[in-house]
């Protein structure tokens, strides 16, 4: 059960007079069941919900309530102030603001300091170091579009440099692996798409608006597919770049060889991705086994070399 939508359907009740339990689950991606449930819990918290039955039922919070601030624990405002402050780093907007200041609300006096320093235990910053500076501007153009159901249009870059104009309907903005794709309907492939923000250009809101159609989720978790690809190859490292080979596997992967290198039993799928991955070890990275991928990372690095010669 998560807090953060209990915290949202309480302010949805006492936002609306009635709204029904279908309309709670299609609004946060869940089955009726589990709002029925959330409901309970709700009940259960202290916070009269009335359900009234037939046509134009649904829930209701008891007319006159005042919702106690004691009703959320000190780890309940602590983690609802961390989610909504790494956010809000990330992605600007009045409803960020106005969702941190209603929580805080709910703070007692008594525990407010207590309640910061748990809530600041742990710092979850997905800003980049460094990178594509348009980056910010485009969250805010797409979420403006995400609102008013307006179109998109943009040049983009896709596999092997190709480029692109597209108009795109947008459904939702997606934070994979610290890096941001819109999904949305493509006119010009007439089919659901997801787009790298930072492979855009010439990013832009249309006047026109769109009618929503049947939405379909993009497909995030390739974990299944990824092991089925997934082998295991044999590398030996220099242990200056250990920290970063340390981002793909763990350290029971490694083995010591001497007193400055290790042998390493690494993740690899024969994708350009991965081959670029061992390259960007340089000098300190090679690859032992299988032959046919030592094969392959010889030849480019004959490539790489044959560019410098010229």
């Amino acid at each position: 059960m998560k807090i953060d939508r209990l915290v949202s359907i309480i302010m949805i009740l006492l936002d609306k007079k009635r709204i029904g339990a279908q309309e709670l689950a299609d609004m946060f991606e869940v089955s009726p069941r589990t709002i029925y449930r959330d409901i309970d819990a709700i009940n259960m918290a202290g916070i009269p919900v009335h359900g009234a039955a037939g046509v134009g039922g649904g829930f209701e919070i008891m007319q006159g309530y005042k919702i106690d601030k004691k009703v959320f624990s000190t780890a309940d405002l602590s983690a609802l102030l961390m989610g909504l402050s790494s956010l809000s780093n990330i992605i600007r907007g009045d409803e960020l603001v106005h969702a941190l200041a209603k929580v805080k609300s709910f703070v007692p006096a008594d525990k407010a300091k207590d309640i910061e320093l748990k809530a600041n235990q742990i710092c979850i910053d997905l800003s980049p170091w460094m990178g594509n500076s348009n980056i910010q501007p485009y969250l805010e153009t797409i979420k403006a579009a995400l609102q008013k159901s307006k179109l998109l249009t943009f040049e983009y870059i896709a596999h092997h440099g190709n480029k692109t104009t597209r108009t795109v309907e947008p459904y939702q903005l997606v934070l994979k692996s610290s890096y941001w794709y819109l999904h949305g309907y493509c006119r010009k492939r007439n089919d659901f798409r997801l787009f790298r923000l930072s492979r855009m250009s010439n990013l832009k809101m249309q006047e026109e608006t769109f009618a929503l159609r049947g939405y379909q989720k993009p497909t995030l978790d390739f974990t299944d597919i990824g092991e089925t690809m997934q082998t295991k190859i044999k590398i030996r490292i220099h242990k200056s770049v250990m920290d970063r080979v340390l981002d793909f596997c763990s350290y029971e992967d490694f083995l010591p060889d001497g007193e400055e290198y290790y042998i390493v039993s690494f993740p690899f799928i024969e994708k350009e991705y991965h081959y670029d991955i061992l390259l960007s070890f340089g000098d300190k990275c090679e690859c032992l086994e299988p032959l046919h991928i030592r094969a392959k990372m010889k030849r480019r690095i004959h490539d790489i070399a044959t560019i410098y010669e010229n």
